[in-house]
């Protein structure tokens, strides 16, 4: 079959090539590829930027969907044509996630998806959005179930509050278009002039250009009548945390599921205690909520936005697009 390889680590090394198909178990599910999203994980493991020890030659790709395409003998959820979403992390069917579920992440510890066909667990795949094309539903299961499992389960977003919603990428354009659909106020965050009006156009009641207003912490109160938002989603990691954190008001809720300026944390404790600020790391989501997800986008048709869509052949094109942060929404390679 064909596959996406990095043989070296760096984009200018991700190759197509000709590898064996894998072999199907009498439990799995034989998945042929369709669309995959690029996630930051990807860029990471692809630069090497945290060495996470994966050996290569390794086929990359975290988030995406396919097409059943055959089944194990004790497979009985799936049939050959079901569209599916496929885990992350395979093994989190419910619950909370533990050490052995974290053992099978695919593009990590397991091949990733820019493949003709991948190997998939009958019980953590979940079926695609009928109001979705496969593009479309490329992102739901590392970005989609991010937003979706840290706004809805953990900080509990209700009609009335206000969320401040930080950049353009595909992270932050489907938290706002969540948090639309639960009734929030929003205020949105860019660098660029250019997706001021788009984020307007997607649902942002207002916008703070954060070049022109560094410290946008003062900004996002003296929009929101003096006082901090009930939420807000740090997606960069050290250069926001702290205006993060400033951003909230008394028993506010800072998301952390972003590091792309950094893994590194800096923060005055005082406004944390003497505010009650909650703190709550997160990432991706267990295959119940990618459900409840996937119901909530059918009854609401809500389309994740996406920036390009790249034929697997110019892999190497499209990582170049997601890197250079230009992109507005998710940049997607077809199989």
């Amino acid at each position: 079959m064909k596959a996406i390889q990095l043989e070296q680590f760096g984009i200018e090394h991700l190759q197509l090539r000709e590898i064996p198909q894998p072999a199907i178990g009498e439990h799995d599910v034989l998945v042929k590829t369709t669309a995959v999203a690029l996630e930051f994980h990807d860029l990471i493991v692809i630069e090497n930027r945290i060495p996470f020890g994966i050996p290569l030659p390794l086929v990359p790709g975290t988030a995406g969907v396919g097409v059943v395409e055959n089944t194990g003998s004790k497979v009985t959820r799936w049939k050959k044509g079901d569209r599916v979403i496929i885990p992350f992390i395979s093994r989190w069917e419910a619950g909370n996630n533990t050490p052995w579920n974290d053992q099978w992440r695919t593009g990590f510890s397991r091949p990733g998806l820019l493949a003709e066909y991948t190997i998939q667990p009958e019980n953590t795949l979940v079926r695609t959005p009928n109001n979705l094309t496969d593009a479309e539903a490329a992102p739901l299961s590392i970005t989609g179930l991010t937003v979706w499992a840290i706004l809805v389960e953990q900080a509990n977003i209700r009609a009335g509050q206000t969320i401040l919603i930080q950049g353009s990428g595909g992270v932050s354009l489907l938290a706002l278009q969540i948090a639309k659909m639960f009734g929030l106020k929003i205020i949105a965050t860019t660098g660029s002039k250019e997706k001021e009006q788009k984020l307007k156009d997607l649902g942002a009641d207002e916008v703070i250009n954060y070049k022109e207003t560094p410290e946008w912490s003062q900004e996002v109160k003296r929009l929101n009548r003096g006082i901090g938002v009930d939420i807000t989603l740090d997606v960069a990691g050290t250069a926001t945390i702290e205006q993060s954190i400033l951003s909230v008001k008394q028993h506010g809720f800072v998301g952390l599921i972003g590091l792309m300026t950094g893994t590194k944390l800096t923060v005055d404790l005082i406004p944390m205690i003497t505010n009650y600020i909650r703190l709550q790391s997160w990432s991706v989501g267990n295959a119940q909520q990618l459900g409840d997800l996937v119901n909530a986008i059918e009854k609401n048709n809500l389309k994740p936005v996406l920036d390009n869509v790249f034929p697997v052949e110019k892999v190497q094109e499209a990582f170049h697009r997601f890197k250079s942060g230009k992109a507005f929404g998710k940049v997607i390679v077809t199989c």
